[in-house]
């Protein structure tokens, strides 16, 4: 059991979380998806300053390993009629695509004929 005033602390934290995640839904800065809170400030950026700027956050780039995920980016994409960068390169092998941590994809939901290798995929 917690203490009464730790539990109303924690109590205010949840009410004051929510709160905030409520705002950012509403301006279209926010979406979970399994969990995971996916998140954007809407700028375009080089794929390094985006990096970056994830992991000042605490978080990383998006990395898409269901369909629910997937959905998740696609949000962002749909609702800023942009790209969205994804935490993943090409392998040493051509048209082959892992994380960026050299893991094998267990997901992948390309287009067809994508990855080209033609410029934005």
């Amino acid at each position: 059991l917690v203490d009464n005033g730790v539990g109303d602390i924690i109590h205010q934290l949840e009410y004051r979380i929510s709160r905030l995640e409520g705002v950012l839904h509403l301006e279209k800065m926010i979406t979970e998806s399994g969990g995971k809170i996916f998140t954007t400030n809407g700028r375009k950026a080089y794929f390094d300053t985006a990096m970056e700027k994830c992991k000042e956050a605490g978080g990383s780039i998006a990395t898409p390993r269901n369909p629910a995920e997937n959905d998740a980016i696609l949000y962002f994409v749909k609702s800023y009629n942009t790209y969205a960068y994804l935490g993943m390169k090409e392998s040493l092998i051509p048209r082959k695509f892992q994380f960026l941590d050299g893991t094998q994809l267990n997901y992948t939901n390309w287009h067809l004929n994508e990855p080209s290798g033609k410029g934005e995929e």
